[in-house]
């Protein structure tokens, strides 16, 4: 299948995120029934996996990726937000088999030169003054570390996150993590509050205007500092929230946050993995959104930078970065084939201006969805900006509908476009293609994105109408 043809979708898609045995939906035939069941035989039934017939994709070029029944897809998706330039682009591939080809690893034992070029690029990209970069493997890990700082700095384990919020899998992450779907455990070493904010069109404060609505949180975030006791160290806030649906606060909500945190000396931490690197196309980091108060006290990366190395970090001030007293390293972080890969990708993303490609090509996208939902009653809202789009799905009472969230994401694979899913509910389509996508390509998804969309109306509105 190319990424145009249409293949005949299942009209009741089961959830994609089954990760055990279906006796109603036995594994597919073909290249992926085999590995399927070795899959379930030796990972936790937790593991989640899109599609009711999961895929397995084994390589890509460019925007397009192919599974291992030779199946054609436009990538609109990128592995979790983490393609960020493109597949197999040739100058990380190059920069990654020149380094493989010299030394593998070394650990931060050792002195790394790529390591420290990239630590130098992203300290001054970053916005921190003074600043001091810490590598990690992932984005779980730099979220873990900036707690870590955040908490020894402030000598204190109270922290401030945002409802609807995802940080991590780890065990200090799921604690500060607002969005229960993924917080497994209720145990944690850090004692959490929430604030509001992250949400701009559901909840207590939807009806407000911009300026009433940060009005309205920061009178909450006051309130909740006025209930907690003693120091509490950090908030740490996406700047548009990944997980919980591509959702967002009024921009300048966290520099008015920023005022209320500076008065009690508590630490900004601005959760970036997703929202880095040019994604936004406005800015290159989502806290630039928020800037009136100055930039934050820690950033955390990860995803995007790597194009799909294993890569994260943290930013900080130099004296919040240096506050441990005990000793540490890295074995995997900052190694010299993943820094030596981030820094080609990081080169061609500023060289071909992809934050500008992102801002062009998102406005694209954005305006043929939102032309296309004014047409279809499951959808309820196309929000984002740059190449960082949700569409929330909703039933015809204005419920939110991960029924139909399920059949779209079917039916755009079938259709050969892969896209994500998230929000509390699991209503909201995340789509997040690589930062290189063409007008063409944008045009061509967004089509294919429609026509799943009316397909899952079809459906799913079909049945609530009793047809």
């Amino acid at each position: 299948m190319n990424a145009t043809s249409p293949h005949t979708a299942d009209p009741h898609p089961a959830s994609p995120h089954t990760a055990g045995p279906d006796a109603a939906h036995p594994p597919p035939a073909g290249p992926h029934r085999a590995l399927l069941a070795r899959h379930r035989a030796v990972t936790p039934s937790w593991l989640a996996t899109y599609y009711r017939e999961p895929i397995e994709l084994t390589h890509g070029e460019g925007r397009q990726v192919w599974d291992a029944e030779g199946r054609r897809y436009l990538d609109f998706f990128g592995g979790i937000l983490t393609t960020m330039t493109a597949h197999a682009l040739p100058e990380v591939t190059k920069a990654v088999a020149e380094q493989a080809g010299r030394i593998l690893h070394t650990s931060t034992l050792y002195l790394s030169t790529p390591m420290v070029e990239l630590a130098e690029q992203i300290a001054e990209l970053s916005g921190i003054p003074d600043a001091k970069v810490f590598f990690t493997t992932s984005g779980t890990e730099a979220n873990d570390a900036a707690l870590l700082l955040a908490t020894a700095y402030r000598r204190s384990n109270q922290v401030l996150a945002m409802r609807n919020s995802y940080h991590g899998r780890s065990f200090s992450t799921v604690g500060i993590t607002g969005n229960t779907s993924w917080s497994p455990t209720s145990l944690s070493p850090l004692q959490t509050l929430y604030v509001h904010g992250g949400v701009r069109t559901r909840g207590p404060f939807a009806h407000l205007s911009d300026e009433d609505f940060t009005a309205a949180c920061v009178a909450d975030l006051e309130d909740v500092l006025g209930q907690a006791e003693g120091t509490v160290a950090a908030l740490i806030a996406e700047p548009i929230q990944g997980v919980g649906g591509f959702t967002s606060g009024p921009d300048g909500l966290y520099a008015a946050f920023k005022e209320v945190l500076d008065r009690h000396g508590i630490l900004w931490i601005t959760d970036e993995v997703q929202t880095g690197w040019g994604r936004t196309g406005d800015h290159f980091w989502g806290w630039q959104a928020h800037s009136a108060a100055g930039p934050p006290d820690l950033l955390t990366f990860a995803k995007g930078v790597g194009n799909g190395l294993s890569m994260g970090g943290v930013v900080a001030r130099a004296e919040v970065m240096d506050c441990l007293g005990a000793n540490s390293i890295s074995t995997f972080g900052g190694s010299p084939i993943t820094t030596a890969g981030a820094l080609a990708n990081l080169r061609y993303l500023r060289e071909h201006d992809l934050q500008g490609n992102a801002r062009a090509t998102g406005a694209l996208l954005l305006d043929r969805l939102r032309s296309a939902a004014e047409e279809l009653p499951i959808v309820r809202e196309v929000r984002g900006r740059g190449l960082m789009i949700g569409v929330e799905l909703v039933e015809r009472d204005g419920s939110p509908s991960p029924q139909a969230a399920t059949a779209t994401l079917e039916y755009a694979r079938e259709l050969g476009v892969l896209i994500g899913k998230g929000g509390r509910q699991g209503n909201a389509l995340r789509i997040a293609p690589p930062l290189s996508l063409t007008p063409a390509e944008a045009e061509q998804g967004a089509g294919l994105l429609v026509q799943a969309l009316r397909q899952a109306q079809q459906t799913v509105g079909g049945k609530e109408q009793g047809q």
